[in-house]
């Protein structure tokens, strides 16, 4: 029996209570732009408090140089910076970070990029599920009612461009309303699993199913539920750092 639940499945990008985990990459074979020095001492290990100034001094640094830039192929190089340099170096720099810092949030934006192009399929469905209860959702995030992937695909990009070519806070929020809408479409889900799970379980229903697919349903939509939970916290994460932007005290 089919439940038409998202997949997320190895190699993907899922939320955590902090951010977005990554789970089964492989190791990058050597970083490609990283400064070799730099990468050299975040493989032999460093410190927590070498490590925090390290973290805050890549991140401002990072963020400067593409706002000083009018190279096309700089800002290209920036938005695929996990793609070349490989989830894992770049978590060693910033996934430490608190999530009401730059580096943090940096870590955010970069993995909410990666999972939204790798299950953009799955994103997608659960946007077209999640819209019709956020309202002004689509006009805030830039993204069609009914996006297909590769609308998917563009947004994750123009998200993270828009946080080093544009206004700051403003790419954060979007970041944070369409997970906002993500959120909505996984609990719709849920919501759905449950209601199928119930309808199995009453013997007067007309709906059949075996405990087996009873209890699979359920399972499903408590770990849908769970994911939720997780993305509304780097929701609320990405919201706040963008208020802290705007003050001038995200550091």
């Amino acid at each position: 029996m089919s439940t038409n639940a998202p997949h997320f499945g190895n190699g993907s990008v899922i939320a955590s209570r902090a951010a977005f985990t990554h789970t089964g990459s492989p190791r990058p074979a050597r970083p490609g732009q990283l400064d070799q020095g730099l990468a050299e001492n975040i493989a032999g290990g460093v410190d927590p408090e070498q490590l925090s100034e390290v973290s805050h001094a890549t991140a401002w640094a990072l963020l400067s140089h593409v706002h000083a830039t009018d190279d096309p192929a700089v800002v290209a190089r920036t938005l695929t910076l996990v793609d070349h340099e490989g989830v894992d170096v770049i978590a060693e720099l910033w996934s430490h970070a608190e999530p009401d810092s730059l580096p943090g949030v940096l870590w955010r934006l970069y993995l909410l990029r990666t999972w939204m192009r790798r299950q953009r399929d799955a994103i997608a469905r659960l946007w077209r599920l999640g819209e019709p209860i956020a309202t002004s959702a689509s006009a805030i995030a830039g993204v069609d009612t009914a996006p297909t992937e590769e609308d998917i695909a563009r947004t994750a990009d123009s998200i993270l461009a828009g946080a080093f070519r544009g206004d700051f806070a403003v790419a954060l929020e979007r970041a944070s309303t369409f997970v906002d809408v993500v959120v909505l479409g996984l609990r719709v889900e849920a919501k759905r699993m449950t209601a199928r799970a119930a309808a199995m379980a009453d013997v007067d229903s007309p709906v059949v199913g075996t405990t087996e697919e009873i209890h699979t349903l359920r399972g499903q939509a408590a770990r849908l539920l769970h994911t939720a939970a997780n993305l509304q916290t780097t929701a609320k994460d990405l919201r706040a750092g963008a208020h802290l932007w705007r003050r001038g005290q995200l550091e």
